[in-house]
């Protein structure tokens, strides 16, 4: 609270105890307003935010007013201001943040203002966890290998991120080898309730990674935004939002013993993109959800960018505080949590329907109809019963290209590629399972899916089955607990003999970080133009993603990982096909293997106890030795180095000045790509290997790399040369322009086909300005800053789609990229458009939100559409040219 505002809700203010008079909070109930307990436990903590902020002037009464009259206002695109408690990041999109304070510090100092204003008011937690890649797998010595190799290609990025650590005030850095950011968030950052500077309040976040509701499940609110709008939270500003609608999901009825939580998760995912909740929060209630671990819970809200909601809450009730207790929070700290909470009624009963609140639609799920179930092969919502699995697969093969389709030959559905591994001959087929991964945060959190896939490891080698060697097995955990419990409960030698080695902590193949595979499964593939699969426990499988060479992707549970990994093929019907031959020659069914809820539960009963999690994060962030002897500059500015091809200061703010230049139209624009719907982040901005034909490969060959050297476009953000070179250089890209798959388009003046940068650069050469054609959910997937920051730097003006992910549209305001909307019935079809027409964008002197425009082609057509600037302030970006703009010159007024 300012020293120099009087908050108008001052008088609400008192100790949570009298005998801790230091210990005082907003008691929201003194508000003295019923509509206060009729709100969603989420709405609860946007309000007491506003009434902890207000300010009349960045937070307003009318805005706590707005909030606690959620009942009307949520359909009428009502603007909130929300300021969360703290920050998350992790390293991919850590880099690019700091890079961007390094330079706006720059910037600052240019115009005359004091550098050091750039520094976060906002606590930061960056936890390094992108970055390490499978390139060993199999051996006891895998993760060391791994670790080493990752120190050795980052240590430039490393270096860069120890002088952040140092230059910026409220920043901590959570250091290679830890673990993934969501879990280390979950068992070790998260607050749950803040005690800061003798005020309690709800703890908050937002992050720079889509999968930050992870949080949400242990009741605090927390989701994905931007790199760029993470950056101005940092800076001190609050979100402008549109207060949402609350979906509210209720749980009920008990799930089959065999049932995992990976089950669970994915029929929530595809149950919900059916219901459709795009921008809103979905709240769970219900007595279902009592009988839910946080860990269930942190998986089914891990996903929420999966069925493209912005949060999925759990309130905070009797087992998240068990949970708390668990991993090792101190009793004082439960205390309050527990006395705070339910002072201020953000406290849960599941199992008491009087404190059920107000929903703008409910939508059940009975835990008993849930039935084992994998995703894919292209897309994390198209669930299908693991019963079903070889048929749908047969199904795929043969349907047409698309999301559920490859279009393979019926003659070719049997065929089969020889090869020879390690001295022995071998074949692959259409579905074999080149890639096996336990990986990523949603699942690797869950001690019950984790010992599950342990136990089944057991009975596997007890029973004699083992896994092909070809096949690239790994398993990477959210964090050092998991390898903790795993060694002590006994299994951890079970998952070892099976392939499953301890390869690092970090996300790994969920992020495309999945390593090379052998040449001759590769040379297979290639050779028999096969659709080779991977299976994997993490939360993305968009094409293209996960491995090149692997064209169907699953997800899974840890379980299910191995148990295709033994079958080596999802073309089996586990029902009624053996998964393999015991050592007494004996058919060995999945049923014969797995293990039930009951055998998990009694392991981790004994096993996951609060003195590995206190043993664990105690030493958290000094255990790398080879970060702690990392050498970094301490200067508040830092000194580029223009020999570095992993950071490099942008052009972003290159002629910045003081005075606002008043927007303009969009004139005689081309269009460099024209796509379809569900365009992905993974198409735009690729995070795994740098293709060797490719532009960015071709720049730092120029730079004096050899190949090996290239590491990962994830790795190398801090370098906007490399970045702008890779964006639309996926080469699962969709050009209806081309009318095939390939990271290229048409260069309309010429009409040669180029790499999409070659032939951006040919246009910013002529100063041409583009425009990208899109359909629906366009920028889905994780939250890529550069996503919008490379499209800027290709001299993109504007996107025009149907519809759009939240986070990206976000993005694309934070770099002054104007989205815009067809209008409700319109498609580039229903218009006519074939993209190869010359587009003018007339943007008025007097912009309102969402305001609808006319674009006027050179064929004489006109035709309207909305412009997504959906508030003021996101106006007010777009008027300086981005949010980073905004800041800097915010930052530069004396």
């Amino acid at each position: 609270m300012s020293a120099t505002v009087k908050n108008p809700f001052e008088h609400i203010v008192e100790p949570l105890d009298p005998k801790h008079p230091e210990q005082q909070f907003f008691n929201l109930s003194k508000l003295g307003d019923p509509r206060y307990d009729r709100l969603p436990f989420s709405i609860r903590v946007l309000l007491e935010s506003a009434v902890r902020n207000c300010d009349e002037f960045l937070v307003k009464r009318s805005d706590v007013e707005s909030i606690l009259n959620w009942k009307q206002t949520q359909f009428q695109t009502v603007e909130v201001p929300f300021r969360p408690a703290r920050v998350i990041l992790q390293d991919f999109t850590g880099v690019p943040a700091v890079v961007d304070f390094a330079a706006m510090r720059d910037a600052v100092m240019k115009l005359g203002g004091d550098p050091e204003k750039i520094n976060p008011v906002c606590p930061a937690d960056l936890v390094i966890d992108h970055s390490i890649q499978v390139d060993f797998n199999r051996k006891s010595d895998s993760l060391q290998k791994n670790q080493d190799l990752e120190f050795d290609r980052n240590k430039e990025r490393f270096q860069f991120l120890k002088w952040g650590s140092k230059a910026f005030r409220n920043m901590r850095i959570i250091p290679p080898g830890s673990g993934i950011v969501h879990q280390v968030n979950l068992e070790y950052l998260a607050r749950v309730v803040f005690n800061q500077d003798g005020l309690l309040y709800p703890d908050s976040l937002v992050g720079t990674d889509s999968h930050t509701t992870m949080i949400d499940g242990l009741g605090v609110l927390g989701w994905g935004v931007g790199g760029i709008e993470a950056e101005a939270v940092m800076l001190g500003q609050p979100i402008s939002m549109v207060l949402p609608e609350v979906v509210g999901y209720k749980v009920h009825g008990a799930a089959d013993k065999f049932i995992t939580s990976t089950d669970i998760v994915l029929t929530v995912t595809k149950h919900l993109r059916q219901v459709g909740v795009v921008g809103k929060f979905v709240e769970f209630f219900g007595p279902g959800v009592a009988q839910l671990s946080i860990a269930d819970r942190a998986t089914i809200a891990n996903m929420c960018p999966e069925y493209g909601a912005t949060a999925a809450f759990f309130p905070v009730d009797d087992v998240s505080l068990q949970y708390l207790e668990q991993t090792g929070r101190e009793p004082e700290k439960l205390a309050y949590i527990t006395k705070y909470l339910k002072a201020v009624a953000i406290f849960r009963d599941y199992n008491d329907v009087s404190q059920d609140p107000e929903f703008t639609q409910v939508v059940e799920l009975d835990l008993s109809t849930v039935v084992p179930c994998c995703s894919g092969p292209k897309r994390p919502q198209d669930r299908v019963p693991v019963s079903d699995m070889k048929k749908d697969f047969e199904v795929c093969l043969e349907a047409k290209q698309g999301f559920k389709g490859f279009q393979v030959a019926p003659q070719r559905h049997n065929a089969t590629a020889p090869f020879q591994f390690n001295g022995k001959e071998y074949a692959l087929s259409h579905g074999s399972v080149v890639i096996a991964a336990i990986t990523s945060c949603t699942n690797t959190s869950n001690p019950s899916v984790m010992l599950g896939a342990g136990l089944l490891a057991k009975k596997a080698v007890e029973c004699g089955l083992s896994v092909k060697p070809y096949i690239k097995t790994s398993l990477s955990p959210g964090s050092g607990v998991v390898t903790y419990y795993l060694r002590e409960s006994g299994v951890m030698d079970y998952l070892s003999q099976l392939g499953f080695e301890v390869v690092g902590y970090g996300c790994m193949t969920c992020i495309g970080n999945s390593g090379p595979l052998p040449e001759p499964v590769v040379e297979a593939i290639t050779q028999g133009d096969l659709i080779a699969a991977g299976v994997l426990s993490g939360n993305r499988n968009f094409e293209g993603r996960v491995h090149p060479n692997t064209r169907a992707n699953y997800l899974a549970s840890p379980p299910l990982v191995i148990a295709y990994a033994l079958a080596g093929t999802v073309r089996i019907d586990f029902d009624n096909e053996p998964i393999g031959m015991s050592s007494e020659g004996k058919d060995v069914f999945l049923r014969d293997i797995w293990p039930t809820r009951e055998e998990i539960q009694a392991v981790e009963r004994m096993f996951v106890i609060p003195s590995m999690f206190k043993e664990v994060y105690e030493k958290i962030e000094h255990v790398n030795e080879r970060w702690n002897s990392l050498a970094a500059p301490s200067d508040k500015l830092y000194t580029w180095d223009p020999k570095s091809t992993y950071i490099k200061s942008p052009p972003f703010f290159d002629g910045l000045t003081r005075k606002l230049q008043p927007p303009a139209s969009i004139t005689d624009a081309c269009v460099l790509l024209n796509l379809g719907d569900s365009v992905t982040t993974d198409h735009i901005s690729p995070a795994g290997n740098i293709a060797r034909n490719s532009p960015a490969a071709r720049y730092l060959t120029s730079r004096g790399l050899n190949s090996r050297d290239y590491n990962s476009y994830g790795s190398r953000r801090g370098n906007d040369a490399v970045m702008a070179r890779g964006t639309f250089a996926n080469i699962r890209l969709f050009n209806k322009f081309l009318n095939k798959q390939a990271p290229q388009t048409i260069h309309l003046p010429t009409g040669e086909t180029l790499d999409v940068f070659d032939a951006a650069d040919r246009y910013q050469q002529s100063r041409i300005p583009l425009l990208v054609l899109a359909g629906k959910e366009y920028g889905s997937g994780s939250s890529r800053d550069w996503a919008a920051k490379g499209p800027f730097l290709l001299g993109i003006k504007a996107v025009l789609a149907e519809s759009y992910e939240r986070i990206h549209r976000s993005n694309l305001v934070g770099m002054g990229v104007i989205p815009l909307e067809y209008l409700p019935g319109d498609t580039a079809d229903s218009l006519g458009l074939t993209g190869r027409e010359r587009y003018t964008v007339v943007i008025p002197e007097l912009l309102t939100p969402r305001m609808v425009v006319d674009i006027k082609l050179d064929t004489g057509k006109t035709f309207q559409v909305r412009l997504r600037f959906d508030t003021d302030v996101e106006l007010a970006y777009f008027r300086h040219g981005g949010i980073l703009n905004y800041m800097i010159r915010k930052m530069s007024e004396s």
